[in-house]
């Protein structure tokens, strides 16, 4: 049937102006939150627009993808998914 969806989420589309701390807040409501970052440009240091969220649990995660992939967040449409583990 399906395959697991996991516990890491990906979140694409972000304000570049979105911090870490921001992340957590956003996606706390849904569950325990393990990890939390955002991927910066190793050069400017700055935001690149999307980033990780990780939970304790499946059941978290998909939580917080049914209820955040699609929402307007700081004026940006974002995309949330399960992060692709290689």
């Amino acid at each position: 049937m399906s395959q697991r969806m996991g516990t890491k989420l990906f979140i694409s589309r972000l304000s570049f102006f979105t911090t870490t701390e921001q992340l957590k807040v956003l996606f706390s409501p849904f569950g325990v939150i393990t990890e939390a970052n955002l991927v910066l440009d190793s050069r400017t240091r700055r935001p690149k627009g999307f980033g990780f969220v990780s939970y304790e649990s499946e059941i978290q995660a998909e939580k917080a993808v049914k209820a955040m992939n699609g929402r307007i967040v700081d004026g940006r449409l974002i995309f949330v998914e399960p992060a692709k583990v290689e």
